[in-house]
């Protein structure tokens, strides 16, 4: 496990039609709230999305927001909007990427969702039935990741070397 789990994890925007259980959304969800946050505040709230109307509706809240509407569940990451907006947005980050490695050592696949600019954030949080002070940037598909389409990809893969990516000063 260890490494891999984190090297091996990728983005999954299509999904079977197998459901997911509510003992694996327990899981990644107890995955995400033990996410460190900035004072302990955990300025965060989880709207878990069932509902294939509503998945459909999240889905054309984002540019890149479409898988939503194939995911099976979906968890939506509400963030307190009246306390420091970077180390809640950041600690919310934290909270993603656990519920998103956690999903994936339960054999789930995930891709988060970003519902810009604000005017559709706001609707992603009427969405979900809330107000302030709550606000809801952020949705993550869940689900059992169908078989990759053929063709050539649009977006690069792999990761620069790490050569590439550090300055170390000494």
């Amino acid at each position: 496990m260890g490494l891999e789990l984190i090297t091996s994890l990728r983005a999954t925007r299509a999904f079977t039609s197998a459901p997911v259980t509510r003992e694996q959304v327990t899981a990644v969800l107890e995955a995400a709230r033990w996410a460190g946050s900035a004072r302990n505040r955990q300025p965060w709230r989880f709207v878990v999305v069932r509902d294939r109307g509503l998945l459909g509706e999240l889905s054309r809240l984002g540019a890149y927001a479409g898988h939503l509407a194939g995911a099976p569940v979906a968890v939506l990451l509400a963030v307190d909007a009246t306390l420091s907006t970077e180390d809640a947005e950041f600690d919310a980050g934290r909270a993603a990427q656990n519920l998103m490695i956690a999903a994936h050592a339960l054999g789930l696949g995930s891709c988060p969702a970003s519902f810009f600019p604000a005017a559709k954030a706001r609707a992603a949080t009427a969405l979900a039935g809330l107000g302030e002070p709550w606000r809801i940037r952020t949705g993550i598909s869940l689900g059992r990741p169908a078989p990759a389409p053929g063709g050539t990809p649009a977006i690069p893969q792999g990761r620069l070397p790490l050569a590439d990516l550090v300055i170390e000063l000494s």
